[in-house]
C-alpha cells in the first residue's frame, strides 16, 4: 500500500481545517510532503473514481423521465455522503489496481506507548528545573561475591559542620521557591541555556571534585568543600514540599586514584538509618564499567550516622564516609541505592512490545497521564482464552511499584516479576491461563524523574491519597483505584501488592490487614507472606510482618483496597540493605536479589492457589499454633494467668502486634500544594498592627482616669461582698443596721474592716518600703490578675490597685516584685508592668485618689 499524501492547504476549503495544517507544518508536519504535494494530488485526482453527480448522469442518460424525481433524491445522498467523506482526514484510498477503495486510516495514539518504530517519550520535566542533555544509563552486574556489611568500630569521627562560611561552593543549583507550586513542564525542563553550577577547574593539576546531577532521579543540591578531599553535601528537597531527604543520586568527576575522599550529607532528616546497621553507600565507575564490565559495587568506610544540627525545629542528621575511587580523572556515581529510572522503564516495555512472543500475551496500555505529562503504562497479562466463560472465570491480580520514587527496590522487585511471567517457563504458562494480571510499573513518574524520595508534584505523598476524590491533583492514584474498581465489577480480585522499600529494617516483609469481620477468614491473610517467607527462607521474614489496620494508614493503597473487597491487599517492604537471614546473612542485596523475589511471588502465588489444599491448611494451623503462643506471652507479661482452654481467638489480634513502622508522611497528607496556598490566601487573616510603647501609656492613661471618673459617679452598694467583682463600686457610708429585734447590729463596712484589719501582712509586703501596715486581702474579695484591694489600718480606706496592661516586662534583679494575687502565677505576675492604685474612703467617703505616675521608671517601684 503506497502512502497517501496529505492534501495541500490550497485544496482545503475548510478555514480550519487550513489553519491546522500550517499549525502542523509549522511544528515539522507536511513538510517533506510540499514539493510533490501538486504531483501526487493531480495523481489522485486522476486516480479516484468519477463522483457520484458523474455516475449518475451516465445511469439516468437512457432512462426513463418517470425515474427522475428518484435518480435526484439519491444524488442529493449521495453528494451529502461524498461532501462527509472528503471532510474527513482518516480517509484513504487505495490505488492499486483499478478505481481507489476508501478505507479509515490507523488512528494516532493520544499518549506515546514505546513502539519499535518511534523513539521513547522524552521525560517532562516542571520548568523550574534544569536538565543537562546528557543521557545517563549505567549497565546491570551481579558481584560474584556477597557484599558484607561495614563493621562498626565505635571510634569512627563525627565532623563537625563547617559551612560556606568557611569552605568554598563548589556546586549549587538554585532551589525552588519557599511556598511554590507545580504550574508546568515541557521538555528538557527549564528554558533557555544550561547555567554552570559547578566551579571551572584553575588546570590539570587541580584535584577539585566536579559534580552534577541535573540528571533523571538525581538530586545533589549544593556541594562546598571543607578540606582538600572532604565535602559536605546537601540534597534537595522533595520538590514544593521542605522535607522528605533520603534519596540520593549524583555524579562526580575530576577524581584521583589513591586519595581518601570524605563526604558528609549533611540535612537527612529521619532520625534512624540503616547506615548505623552497617550499610554501605553504592559507588559506580564509569571507566570499570566500559573496560572490564564491572556495574554498582557497595564501598565505603568510616560509615558513621548521626545528629548533627537543627534547623527551624527540625533536627537535622548526618551521613559521613569515605570512599577511594579506581581510577584517575574518572566519572562516578554515588546512589542511596540501584537506580531505575524512567527512560529504563520505557527501554524495558520497548524491548516487551517489540518481542513477537511476549506481545502476544502482554497487552501495553495507557492508565493515564502525570501531572506534568508523563506517562502511566499500565500492563495487561493473561493468555487468551478459548471461550468467554473461560475469560470470566478468571480471577485477577493488581500489582504496582514506585508510589515513593525514591524507593527503587519496588523497581527491581518490579522487573523480576515480569522477567518470569512473561518467560516460557511452565509455571508462568500456567499463571498466564489462571489469572489476569493488572500491573501498574511506575505509579509515581513525575517524581522519579525529578528525584523525589517520597511525593509527587503535588507536594503530597501519594500513598496517603488513595482515597482522594482530586482526579486532577493526583491523576496517578485517582486511575489506578478507578481502573480496580472496574476489575472488581467483572471479577475477583485474589491479590493486590504494592512494592516498596524500606530504611530502617533488614530483609524484605509485608503489611497486611486483618480480616476481623469474616469469623470463616480468620488468618487467612497471613497464609500468604507465610508462604512467601518458606519459598524465599533467607530474604523474607515473616516475623518482620505487621497486620495491624491503623487510621494513620487509612489512605494507604493497602488499606482502600482492602475496604473495597480484597482481603490479601498487601504492602511489600524490601530494605535498601540486605539481609539478616539464612546463607546471606550479614550481606547487602543486589539487584539481581530483588528480581528473585518476584520469582518468588509468582512460585508463592501457585502455591497458595493450589487445589491439594495440603500446604493451605498446613499454614493455618501453624499460624495459630503462632498465634496462641503469642498471646500466652502477652498474658504472662501482664501478669495474668494463662487458660489454654479459654477462647483465645476472641482476644484482639491488635494488642498482641506493634504498629507499623512506615515512615511517619501525616505532615504530607491533605491538599496539594497549589490548593493549599490558595487556602491560606483565603483564609489569612490581617495581622493587627503593634502599637508604640508611647500610644499603649496613652491608652492606659485614658483607660484609668475614665475608670476613677465611674467609680465617683456610682454609691457604695450594701452587702457587697467582693471589691475585686468585675465591676468596680464604690459604697456609700451606711448607719448602723437594726435588726428585727431591735439591736443595733454592725454595718457591712464595719463588718469588712474588721475582716481586713485582722489579717496579717505576708513576708514578700514586709519586705516593701512605705507598705508594711497594708495587709493583703485578696484571698478575701477574689483577686484577679487585673486587680488587687489593700487595706490602711490607720485610715479607713480600700485602695484598689488597677493593673495598667497584662504585658510581660522583665524583671530588674533585687528588686521585689509588687504584692498581687497569691493564685497568680509566677509567669503571669513577674512582669507586669506597675499596677495603679485608686482609693475610696468608707466612713468618710473621700473622692478617689491616684498614686502620681511611674512610667518613665524602668523598675518597680520602691
Amino acid at each position: 500500500m503506497s502512502p497517501v499524501q496529505e492534501p495541500t492547504p490550497e485544496l482545503l476549503a475548510d478555514p480550519y481545517e487550513s489553519f491546522m495544517h500550517h499549525h502542523l507544518q509549522y511544528y515539522g508536519y507536511f513538510r517533506d510532503e510540499e514539493k510533490t504535494a501538486e504531483s501526487s494530488s493531480l495523481a489522485s485526482r486522476e486516480r479516484r473514481p468519477k463522483s457520484s453527480y458523474s455516475l449518475l448522469e451516465q445511469e439516468s442518460g437512457g432512462s426513463d423521465r418517470n425515474s427522475l424525481q428518484d435518480n435526484r433524491k439519491k444524488l442529493i445522498c449521495s453528494l451529502m455522503l461524498e461532501a462527509a467523506l472528503l471532510k474527513s482526514k482518516q480517509l484513504l484510498f487505495n490505488h492499486l489496481e483499478g478505481p481507489g477503495v476508501p478505507c479509515l486510516r490507523e488512528p494516532r495514539g493520544l499518549f506515546a506507548v514505546p513502539t519499535s518504530r518511534g523513539p521513547l517519550q522524552a521525560p517532562r520535566w516542571p520548568v523550574e528545573c534544569e536538565v543537562i542533555k546528557e543521557q545517563i544509563q549505567h549497565i546491570e552486574w551481579v558481584p560474584s561475591e556477597p557484599e558484607p556489611f561495614y563493621q562498626s568500630t565505635g571510634n569512627e569521627p563525627a565532623p563537625l559542620i563547617v559551612g560556606k562560611e568557611k569552605g568554598t561552593v563548589v556546586y549549587h543549583i538554585k532551589p525552588v521557591a519557599k511556598g511554590s507550586y507545580f504550574t508546568c513542564s515541557r521538555v528538557g525542563g527549564a528554558r533557555g541555556p544550561i547555567t554552570s553550577p559547578a566551579i571551572s577547574l584553575e588546570g590539570p593539576e587541580d584535584t577539585t571534585l566536579l559534580f552534577e546531577s541535573r540528571f533523571e532521579s538525581g538530586n545533589l543540591q549544593k556541594a562546598v568543600r571543607v578540606g582538600p578531599y572532604e565535602y559536605e553535601l546537601t540534597l534537595r528537597m522533595d520538590l514544593y514540599t521542605n522535607k522528605h531527604t533520603q534519596w540520593f543520586y549524583f555524579q562526580v568527576r575530576n577524581t584521583r586514584k589513591g586519595i581518601t575522599y570524605r563526604f558528609s550529607i549533611v540535612n537527612l532528616m529521619k532520625p534512624k538509618s540503616l547506615y548505623s546497621m552497617g550499610m554501605k553507600p553504592l559507588l559506580y565507575s564509569q571507566r570499570d564499567a566500559q573496560t572490564h564490565g564491572v556495574g554498582w559495587r557497595r564501598e565505603g568506610g568510616n560509615i558513621r550516622y548521626y545528629r548533627c544540627s537543627s534547623e527551624e525545629g527540625q533536627a537535622m542528621y548526618c551521613l559521613t564516609w569515605t570512599a577511594c575511587f579506581p581510577h584517575d580523572h574518572d566519572t562516578c556515581y554515588f546512589a542511596h541505592f540501584y537506580p531505575y529510572t524512567f527512560s529504563d522503564l520505557q527501554r524495558y516495555l520497548l524491548a516487551v512490545v517489540s518481542d513477537p512472543v511476549r506481545s502476544q500475551y502482554c497487552k501495553l496500555r495507557v492508565l493515564c497521564s502525570s501531572l506534568a505529562g508523563n506517562t502511566v503504562y499500565l500492563l495487561t497479562i493473561t493468555s487468551p482464552s478459548q471461550n468467554p466463560a473461560a475469560t470470566a472465570a478468571k480471577k485477577a491480580v493488581v500489582l504496582s511499584a514506585r508510589v515513593h520514587p525514591g524507593e527503587t527496590n519496588g523497581s527491581w522487585v518490579m522487573r523480576g516479576f515480569l522477567d518470569f511471567i512473561l518467560s516460557d517457563s511452565p509455571d508462568a504458562q500456567l499463571l498466564r491461563e489462571l489469572f489476569i494480571f493488572k500491573v501498574v510499573p511506575m505509579l509515581n513518574p513525575d517524581g522519579v524523574i525529578v528525584g523525589n524520595y517520597r511525593c509527587s508534584l503535588a507536594g503530597r505523598d501519594l500513598n496517603r491519597n488513595y482515597q482522594t476524590i482530586l482526579k486532577e491533583s493526583f491523576p496517578c492514584i485517582w486511575h489506578t483505584r478507578s481502573m480496580i474498581q472496574r476489575v472488581l465489577e467483572e471479577r475477583e480480585v485474589l491479590l493486590y501488592c504494592d512494592f516498596h522499600g524500606h530504611s530502617r529494617k533488614n530483609n524484605v516483609f509485608m503489611y497486611g490487614c486483618n480480616n476481623k469481620s469474616a469469623p470463616s477468614q480468620w488468618l487467612h491473610e497471613r497464609i500468604f507472606p507465610l508462604m512467601l517467607s518458606k519459598n524465599a527462607p533467607d530474604k523474607f521474614s515473616f516475623h518482620s510482618c505487621k497486620f495491624k489496620v491503623q487510621k494513620s494508614k487509612e489512605g494507604t493503597g493497602r488499606i482502600v483496597m482492602w475496604r473495597m473487597g480484597i482481603p490479601n491487599s498487601y504492602t511489600m517492604e524490601s530494605t535498601f540493605s540486605g539481609s539478616t537471614l539464612g546463607r546471606k546473612s550479614d550481606s547487602h542485596f543486589t539487584s539481581e536479589d530483588l528480581k528473585s523475589l518476584g520469582y518468588h511471588i509468582c512460585d508463592t502465588l501457585l502455591d497458595f492457589c493450589d487445589p491439594d489444599r495440603t500446604k493451605f491448611l498446613q499454614c493455618l494451623s501453624e499460624l495459630q499454633e503462632l498465634l496462641q503462643h503469642q498471646i500466652h506471652q502477652k498474658l504472662k507479661d501482664l501478669g495474668r494467668g494463662q487458660d489454654s482452654d479459654g477462647a483465645w481467638s476472641d482476644i484482639s489480634l491488635s494488642d498482641i502486634e506493634s504498629s507499623t513502622s512506615g515512615s511517619n508522611s501525616s505532615q504530607s497528607d491533605g491538599l496539594p500544594a497549589h490548593l493549599l496556598s490558595m487556602a491560606e490566601k483565603f483564609h489569612q487573616k490581617k495581622k493587627k498592627r503593634l502599637r508604640t510603647r508611647k500610644e499603649r501609656n496613652e491608652l492606659h492613661q485614658k483607660y484609668a482616669l475614665s475608670q476613677g471618673l465611674t467609680c465617683q459617679d456610682k454609691t457604695l452598694v450594701a452587702g457587697e461582698r467582693r471589691l475585686g467583682s468585675p465591676t468596680c463600686r464604690t459604697h456609700q457610708p451606711v448607719s448602723a443596721v437594726k435588726d428585727s429585734s431591735g439591736k443595733q447590729g454592725r454595718t457591712p463596712e464595719a463588718g469588712l474592716i474588721s475582716d481586713l484589719q485582722r489579717r496579717k501582712p505576708n513576708a514578700r509586703q514586709e519586705k516593701l518600703p512605705g507598705r508594711s501596715t497594708l495587709a493583703h486581702s485578696a484571698s478575701t474579695v477574689g483577686a484577679s490578675p487585673s486587680r488587687s484591694v489593700w487595706w490602711g489600718p490607720e485610715q479607713p480606706t480600700v485602695t484598689l490597685l488597677l493593673s495598667r496592661n497584662l504585658f510581660r516586662r522583665p524583671q530588674v534583679p533585687g528588686q521585689s516584685v509588687p504584692v498581687g494575687s497569691p493564685k497568680l502565677k509566677q509567669s503571669q505576675s513577674q512582669h507586669l508592668l506597675p499596677p495603679r492604685r485608686v482609693t475610696w474612703s468608707l466612713l468618710e467617703l473621700q473622692p478617689p485618689c491616684m498614686e502620681p505616675e511611674r512610667r518613665k521608671s524602668p523598675s518597680w517601684p520602691q
